[in-house]
């Protein structure tokens, strides 16, 4: 992911974003929250605060921080950003020695989101907001999707030519293989070995792409770049090192691409993933409500538009409007997007035989 960083804030300034509250009742409790909503919000101030792990860059989350911190400022935001496999590990690591460790678990690695949540370490517990996430994005009321991020290519608009941008993954092959001299040692994509996100991407790739297998001597062929982090990918595509990368989040690379002229965005039409940020509680948390209450926001309304158009990481709400958001992205894509769903489907391929098989077909692919 982007670098990493470690944010702790707690604020009381308010953004400018309209909520619906329950009139005389309760200030903080939303519109359409059962009643009893109140004694989780008490308690969570009694905590004081919410632990998170996430992959989400402490900057795209900035704005979420600030207006959670505005509706509850008694709940202080400890935010803790690393890349999915550390996400993983340290919890892992800290759950097993029994000592302190996220409350909530928010991170793009889909896969091992679903493997810790079928393992016993999620909450089962029906959001308020439950009802507004797409089925596919609900694993038993334990693990949710929050965000509709789309993999994309991107590439150098100084230097490849329109023509040369792949809409298939067919295309890209044949790229690969007709243009070896132009894009040898010139394309990119994530290490699957040390990026969960990028594991977990192209092993849902074999499952929809028929000519994986020439797709991955294609890559192998060009001696394609490696690297763990996006950020390096989309410095790398820009300076002109790397010319075209593939399966990069799509979010960080529109991003980038609004201010650095020489990043081109593009999707393919005979299918595209589709990734979503899987978010749960920790079932041990130490601030059990406090992670209710931040759960419930991200899948908001509000949250979900300030995941939108401030994080501009796609919002998963069919009812949130914008240009970063499922129903926009639908209108462009249709049919070709295809969402990774938050289910145990997920986890063949964390599977330790399945996945070293992979690994060494994916390795012996790319020396010829």
């Amino acid at each position: 992911m982007l670098q990493k960083r470690r944010l702790s804030v707690a604020l009381g300034l308010a953004l400018a974003l309209p909520v619906a509250f329950i009139g005389s009742a309760r200030a903080d409790i939303p519109a359409g929250y059962p009643a009893d909503y109140a004694k989780t919000v008490e308690a969570a101030k009694k905590e004081g605060k919410v632990v998170i792990y996430s992959t989400t860059d402490s900057k795209a989350a900035e704005s979420l921080v600030k207006d959670f911190s505005a509706l509850y400022p008694g709940v202080k935001v400890e935010y803790n950003d690393m890349n999915s496999t550390e996400v993983y590990n340290r919890f892992i690591s800290e759950a097993a020695a029994g000592g302190a460790t996220a409350d909530v678990m928010w991170s793009s690695s889909m896969d091992l989101q679903v493997k810790l949540a079928a393992e016993g370490y999620g909450l089962v517990y029906k959001s308020p907001e439950a009802a507004a996430v797409p089925g596919w994005a609900n694993l038993k009321d334990t693990a949710y999707g929050t965000t509709f991020e789309p993999a994309a290519i991107v590439y150098n608009k100084r230097l490849v030519p329109e023509g040369d941008v792949p809409t298939t993954h067919a295309e890209f092959t044949k790229l690969l293989t007709t243009k070896l001299d132009k894009y040898k040692n010139k394309v990119t994509t994530y290490d699957i070995e040390k990026s969960g996100v990028g594991f977990s991407l192209m092993t849902y790739d074999l499952k929809l792409n028929p000519q994986f297998w020439d797709f991955a001597r294609a890559m192998g062929g060009v001696s394609a770049r490696v690297q763990s982090s996006t950020g390096t990918m989309l410095e790398r595509i820009s300076s002109g090192e790397n010319l075209i990368g593939y399966n990069i989040l799509g979010p960080y690379a529109l991003v980038r691409a609004k201010k650095d002229p020489s990043i081109g965005v593009a999707f393919t039409k005979d299918y595209n993933l589709v990734l979503s940020r899987v978010i749960f509680i920790n079932k041990s948390a130490k601030n059990i409500n406090a992670a209710k209450l931040w759960l419930d926001y991200i899948l908001s309304k509000r949250g979900q538009t300030i995941i939108a158009n401030d994080a501009q990481l796609f919002a998963i709400r069919s009812d949130v409007t914008g240009a970063t958001t499922s129903a926009e992205l639908t209108k462009q894509l249709g049919a070709a997007l295809k969402p990774m769903p938050v289910s145990t489907e997920l986890l063949e391929y964390l599977d330790q035989k399945k996945r070293l098989d992979f690994l060494k077909q994916w390795k012996d692919a790319a020396k010829k």
